[in-house]
């Protein structure tokens, strides 16, 4: 669903004092490290015979090109010493996320020169790039063989993809908010005023409408009625398996046409009314698919969402959860928990993935989800605000044990519940989170620094 690749601006950069050659070594070698790496990158090889940033007359050039080819953030390797005033001039005129770095120096030659003082120039740059407030990140100088430098490197490019997600995202909206649910209130305009974000309204009737024109063509519904009978367990009637896959496609093509990064859906009860069908199955096979689809239209739950896939450049899915309960024997242990919206790739390998009638509700209607994920390290995000004031809260667990649940669920021990607790107690933040597996927490702390106008809230306790 996302096409949202990073692109890296590359201007190494040198000052004339020190050894040309060995800076254009350098350069060359960090190049091909990026290329090994996998990194998509635009160079500024054309710009002179180094291909290297060393005078504040090369910005306008260099600029203009990395706008055209559309870069998402800077790379300014020092080779050597390097061009404060440039690089400065360059990052000011970009406004895009800067990764700051130099390889480390080598001995002194024999007769006492040294020939790049690389560490020297990244301290005179990191003093300029905050005179001028430009937010930066630095990689501890390093030799360009270290996998530190390259570890660091691959985080960056998942940093810049949070930012530029947040700075790009719609939000689709299919129905109102739920009548009892204060708590997921939001503000639709603000969050278009301070950050670009925008919302994509869809309403329940227009979603039945065009379920019903996908019934009158089952045959195009075949693929996803085969994926059902294949990957999950039920004993529901074949009408209600087309209904659960004539949503899926609709809501799938609508977020396609409009380019949406999540959606937010009032799941029940009016859904039940007009559908008759729960979309939990159908919230988890989008989630599989790339398209986070959070519960009970929670607009601020689906930015959480979007932020915590972005963090792993949406190659892992992500679950949309409640914390519901403290586990009964370990009090640092958490259940999150949904009716069944979580996908289905990451249940744990030895249980069923079943389809059921939803359990509390009076119509006990079809299309909900049971089954428990695997465990391992997970990261739980949540963007929230009250009061015009936003923050950003992450915090990382660890899948445990625990007594079996109706719904989706996983049982989640953090290092200190009862701090984060009051964490989300003292807020401004409800019961929801959007959860992934692995450590997001210090991608999403960096990439707070881009985030102007949002609070870093990260707990590390």
């Amino acid at each position: 669903m996302h096409k949202n690749r990073v692109k890296l601006g590359v201007a190494a950069t040198r000052r004339n004092i020190f050894s040309r050659e060995d800076a254009i070594k350098h350069k060359n070698i960090i190049l091909k490290t990026i290329c090994d790496i996998g990194i998509d990158y635009v160079d500024i090889e054309w710009l002179n015979d180094d291909g290297l940033l060393y005078d504040a007359s090369f910005v306008d050039s260099v600029a203009e090109k990395f706008k055209q080819e559309k870069v998402d953030a800077l790379f300014i390797p020092h080779c050597n010493f390097g061009c404060e005033e440039a690089v400065c001039k360059l990052a000011k005129k970009m406004d895009v996320p800067v990764l700051l770095w130099g390889p480390r120096d080598e001995t002194p030659e024999p007769d006492g020169l040294r020939l790049r003082d690389s560490q020297c120039g990244l301290f005179a740059t990191s003093k300029v790039l905050q005179r001028m407030c430009i937010p930066f990140t630095y990689i501890e100088n390093c030799w360009v063989t270290d996998i530190k430098w390259q570890d660091e490197l691959i985080k960056f490019i998942r940093v810049v993809s949070v930012v530029k997600s947040f700075r790009n995202m719609k939000i689709g909206q299919i129905g109102t908010r739920p009548g009892d649910f204060w708590s997921v209130m939001c503000n639709e305009s603000e969050l278009l005023e301070k950050f670009n974000i925008e919302t994509v309204p869809y309403t329940l009737a227009e979603l039945a409408d065009n379920m019903n024109l996908k019934l009158k063509d089952k045959e195009k519904l075949e693929p996803v009625v085969e994926y059902i009978n294949l990957n999950f367990s039920f004993d529901f009637t074949d009408e209600v398996i087309y209904k659960i896959a004539a949503m899926k496609e609709t809501i799938y093509e609508w977020a396609q046409k409009n380019e949406l990064s999540a959606v937010a859906i009032q799941c029940w009860n009016a859904m039940q009314d007009i559908t008759g069908i729960m979309p939990c199955a159908v919230n988890a096979m989008l989630a599989d698919e790339g398209l986070p689809v959070v519960c009970e239209t929670d607009i601020c739950g689906a930015i959480s969402a979007v932020l915590a896939s972005a963090a792993f450049e949406f190659k892992e899915p992500v679950f949309f959860a409640d914390l519901t309960v403290r586990h009964p024997t370990n009090d640092n242990a958490e259940l999150l928990w949904h009716c069944g919206s979580f996908p289905a790739s990451l249940k744990r390998g030895d249980v069923s993935a079943n389809l059921s009638h939803h359990y509390t509700l009076p119509t006990e209607c079809p299309g909900a989800c049971e089954w428990e994920l695997k465990q391992g390290e997970v990261t739980i995000v949540r963007f929230d605000s009250v009061g015009g004031r936003y923050s950003l809260l992450a915090a990382k667990g660890q899948g445990v044990d625990g007594p079996k649940c109706r719904g989706t669920y996983l049982w989640t021990e953090f290092k200190d519940w009862a701090s984060l607790e009051k964490k989300f107690i003292y807020g401004p933040y409800i019961h929801h989170v959007a959860g992934i597996y692995g450590d997001a927490v210090p991608i999403l702390e960096e990439a707070l620094r881009y985030m102007s106008g949002v609070a870093n809230d990260i707990y590390n306790g």
